[in-house]
């Protein structure tokens, strides 16, 4: 089945849980591809280089089916995993949570780091605001240059977000759509073909 939206955070919050003397500094990032994921990881570090452990967890896609868990040298499944449960329990994805550790001098056991983890990275979470975003799709558009006031009609009614034009004798627009309007927005161009129009499509 398509799926046609989804749940996201609209900017990047911090939390924090603190244990035993150990400190735990939560940062969640709305990301879109895994490039994304990499860099906020890079700078992070960078700002964060003296803490012992950088552990984080993100989902991406539509269908949440890509992710990943990281204990960064902590015990498994005690760091990455209990940050990727707050992701999933508030079904989100394009998001990752990276949560630094400075060691405190006193051991917490997996037991107390799972809860610190999930603590901090549901800290940062709670003060997401949560978004619906559109499923998109690329196309191209070409037609001739007499179909433009049709070819700008379906952009309006579509809600069609442009990305490229070029105007000449023969005419292209890339664009994206919201996969729910995907048959409307095919059966409309087939309507244009079938009365004339010199259209064609890509994507």
């Amino acid at each position: 089945m398509a799926i046609f939206s989804y749940r996201t955070i609209q900017s990047p919050t911090t939390g924090i849980y603190k244990e035993k003397g150990s400190k735990f500094l939560a940062f969640a990032y709305p990301a879109e591809s895994e490039p994304d994921i990499k860099n906020h990881l890079e700078l992070l570090k960078k700002e964060y280089f003296d803490a012992r452990h950088h552990c984080f967890a993100y989902v991406l896609g539509a269908d949440r089916k890509k992710f990943r868990a990281f204990d960064d040298g902590e015990p498994n499944h005690s760091a990455g995993d209990p940050i990727l449960g707050q992701i999933r329990s508030k079904e989100l994805t394009n998001v990752l949570v990276i949560v630094v550790r400075y060691f405190g001098g006193t051991k917490l056991g997996v037991g107390g780091l799972i809860s610190a983890y999930k603590t901090a990275a549901e800290d940062a979470l709670s003060k997401a605001v949560v978004i619906e975003q559109e499923v998109l799709k690329d196309i191209v558009i070409t037609y001739d240059y007499t179909s433009t006031p049709e070819v700008m009609r379906l952009v309006k009614e579509l809600e069609l977000q442009i990305r490229g034009q070029k105007f000449e004798q023969r005419c292209s627009l890339a664009a994206a759509y919201k996969l729910r309007h995907e048959t409307l927005l095919h059966e409309k161009i087939a309507l244009l073909k079938a009365t004339g129009h010199d259209i064609s499509t890509e994507g």
